[in-house]
């Protein structure tokens, strides 16, 4: 392995210190000689530092160096500045190890963009370099392509835009739509009319963005050199002030060796080093330094929504079906459908399935037509799966759905049996469940203000703040926006900015901080940013700004302590109390000291996690009961039209359900989980909330028993019935989320 400068260095400064004590047997002057040259090599490099700091207009900790390595060779104290030069070399080691920058390469946002484009002449397809696309000529797109240029749709399709806007769903773009660059192709090959060249089109303007961001982002300084920015003047002064009383240059160097800062040469490196390492353990990759100092300061966050405060892909939220239809049924027959389908929403279908552990129909002759679904043959029956040819005259169930999901603000994915819809899927993209745990801990650790920055609709971005606790939304935000917006909160205090997508490079390049979520990000956001979450945890946030602070503490609390130390050794020295070679040594032990302290960044006190078994078991069973939750709505829907035998079939299947599986995972839960918890929670009253509705659970289940005990449902019945089982589905969605938040998120993944 190729060693770095800066340890060649400290190994040859070790060495000719360890070799001038071995030499001091044969004589002095062979000795002094070794440590003389050690000196010499330390000062070279110092002085270059110095030179280099003088020339952008900054001075900080290393001109102390400089001045204590070229006093000691001035009066002969060889081996005090051989020691200097050791400590000034181990410093400058672990500092390059901590601030190396693997820099901001902006090669996935060029890689992504495409260098070709299928162009139409005539009858006839020619694949030629995107630069030589003019505006008016035809291109075509094929599936899973890079839109190259923005265009005018010749023909319906659906595309991916997450990379521009943020948003997982497919959108639907009719003929005529125009389309941006950069969004992909998720549908049939698509005919375009060009209305952009490739140089002025919406992806070329977002590589711009991130460059110029990058390009824009100024140096930190080094918390040594804040530090040393007054240190520095003291001890010169009372250096001259030593010299200038007693007539004794060796005073001032023995000051000077004294107050070389290498408690803010080593303390500081070895704590941020520390801080990086624990990090990384924790799931987050800092690229320097610099980003954990400064994340050890950030009191504003930028975060975008999609991929980052939700999961970045739809999910199946709610089954509604029509009466005396089942919400297993409806599942099995979608998924026999969806299974063989590409798309985003047919994926969340099967998805819904497997985790409510219902079986995929066997589906025969299926075929898909891009923007409208897919159909089969399932059992003799032809199932479609998408959207509705038309919304006249729907049974009032369905109509329920379709108010249903627009005051959701969910996707209605409907399913139709021989041309009859049988059921709605509400589909959206669900908010992460660590998510609103995050933001409590992000606050606790001294975040003041917290935007969600949003390239998505304002209902929706409205919807997820109000879940999680922000204090400020900007939606339907371009990539220019959100650089703006993070240039603004930067100028009110350090700001950190998240995101995932293409579409928040230029943010997280422009941010003080720019963390990016590596697991299903884009490379792009990676490489943009300071820092990268290895794993799809949005908690793994929390953890890395608590490290920062505790690691920029111990760092400011070492630099600080030895400093002080420092100057009485200072004043001890200037006194002549101390002559420059016990000065080195009572510096090296401060350094010791300081180390030691600097090093315990290395630790932190992780909070305990739950029993991951039980934890991801009953998890499991959390996304197995969607159809029970279902019936119990179903019941209560049913129940509209007033008492009959379809709403009494519906209200005791749904009875049946809660009984024979909602109730024994309950119960389980109180008997196996909630005990297992109490040590990771700090004792029994961590589940009281939990267990009070475990008992609100089953209250309404015997309500509900007691109701149907007395035979058919009778018209007076249905009023309390309808408020039991709406209260019931309250009770469990408030009940299920809760325990989402509070409990599964202490599982390790």
């Amino acid at each position: 392995m190729k060693l770095s400068w800066e340890a060649r260095l400290l190994i040859a400064v070790a060495s000719l210190l360890a070799a001038g004590g071995f030499a001091r047997l044969a004589g002095p002057v062979p000795a002094d000689v070794l440590w003389a040259v050690a000196d010499a090599l330390a000062l070279v490099p110092a002085v270059w530092w110095v030179a280099a700091d003088l020339r952008a207009h900054r001075w900080g900790a290393d001109l102390l160096a400089v001045l204590a390595l070229a006093g000691t060779l001035a009066v002969g104290e060889f081996l005090a500045g051989a020691i200097i030069a050791a400590m000034v070399a181990t410093g400058r080691l672990l500092e390059s190890a901590a601030q190396r920058r693997a820099g901001r390469d902006l090669s996935a946002l060029l890689e992504r963009a495409p260098s070709q484009a299928h162009r139409r002449r005539g009858h006839e397809l020619e694949t030629v370099p995107v630069g030589r696309i003019a505006v008016g000529d035809r291109v075509v797109v094929l599936p899973g392509e890079v839109v190259p240029v923005d265009a005018t749709l010749l023909g319906d399709s659906a595309f991916d835009e997450s990379a521009l806007t943020g948003e997982a769903a497919a959108v639907a773009r009719r003929s005529g739509d125009p389309v941006r660059s950069g969004v992909v192709n998720a549908g049939a090959a698509v005919d375009l009319r060009v209305t952009a060249t490739a140089e002025a089109s919406t992806y070329a303007g977002v590589v711009r963005l991130a460059e110029q961001a990058a390009a824009g982002t100024a140096p930190v300084a080094r918390l040594a050199d804040r530090i040393a920015m007054w240190f520095l003047p003291l001890s010169v002064l009372i250096a001259a002030a030593a010299w200038a009383l007693t007539g004794d240059p060796g005073r001032a160097v023995a000051v000077l060796v004294t107050a070389t800062p290498c408690p803010l040469l080593l303390a500081v490196p070895v704590a941020v080093t520390s801080g990086m390492s624990l990090a990384s353990r924790a799931g987050v990759v800092l690229k320097d330094g610099a980003a954990l100092e400064l994340l050890g300061q950030a009191r504003r966050l930028a975060m975008d929504k999609t991929g980052t405060v939700t999961e970045g892909r739809p999910e199946v939220l709610a089954v509604v079906c029509a009466p005396g239809v089942t919400a297993g049924q409806v599942l099995a027959e979608a998924a026999g459908v969806e299974r063989y389908s590409p798309h985003v929403l047919a994926t969340a279908v099967t998805r819904a399935a497997r985790r409510a552990n219902v079986v995929a129909a066997q589906a025969e002759s299926v075929t898909e037509e891009p923007g409208r679904g897919a159909h089969g043959t399932v059992g003799g029956h032809l199932v479609h799966v998408g959207k509705l040819g038309s919304a006249a005259d729907l049974p009032p169930w369905a109509r329920n759905a379709m108010r249903r999901g627009s005051l959701d603000l969910a996707s209605l994915v409907w399913v139709t049996r021989d041309g009859v819809p049988t059921a709605a899927l509400l589909v959206r993209d669900q908010v992460r469940r660590d998510a609103a745990r995050t933001l409590r801990r992000l606050r606790a650790a001294g975040l003041a203000h917290v935007v969600l920055l949003t390239g998505d609709r304002v209902d929706n971005a409205g919807e997820v703040a109000g879940l999680i606790g922000v204090d400020e939304v900007q939606a339907d935000a371009t990539p220019a926006q959100k650089i703006e917006r993070v240039r603004a909160e930067h100028e009110r205090d350090v700001t950190v900015m998240v995101g995932d997508g293409v579409n928040d490079a230029p943010a997280l390049a422009a941010a003080d901080v720019g963390i990016a979520l590596g697991s299903r990000g884009s490379t792009a956001a990676a490489q943009a940013a300071d820092a990268v979450i290895l794993d799809d945890r949005i908690d793994r946030l929390a953890d890395v700004i608590e490290i920062a602070r505790r690691t920029r503490r111990l760092a400011v609390q070492s630099a600080g302590a030895g400093t002080v130390l420092s100057l009485l050794a200072m004043a001890a020295a200037a006194f002549g109390w101390l002559v420059p070679v016990a000065g080195a040594v009572v510096q090296e032990a401060i350094d010791v000291a300081v180390i030691l302290n600097a090093l315990r960044a290395l630790h932190r006190r992780r909070p305990r996690t739950g029993p991951d078994e039980l934890l991801h078991r009953f998890s499991g069973e959390h996304a197995g009961l969607v159809p029970v939750r279902a019936a119990v709505r179903q019941a209560a829907d049913a129940l509209a039209e007033g008492a009959g035998p379809a709403a009494d079939a519906a209200v005791r299947e749904a009875h049946r359900m809660l009984v024979a599986e909602l109730l024994p995972h309950e119960r389980a839960e109180e008997s196996e989980l909630y005990p297992a918890l109490t040590p990771v929670l700090g004792g029994p009253e961590g589940t009281v909330t939990m267990s009070r509705s475990h008992a609100e659970i089953e209250r309404l289940v015997r309500r509900l028993g007691r109701h149907l005990a007395a035979g058919p449902i009778q018209p007076d019945q249905v009023d309390d019935l309808r408020a039991t089982l709406y209260g019931l589905d309250a009770v469990l969605t408030l009940h299920f989320a809760q325990e989402e938040e509070a409990y599964f998120t202490l599982a390790r993944e």
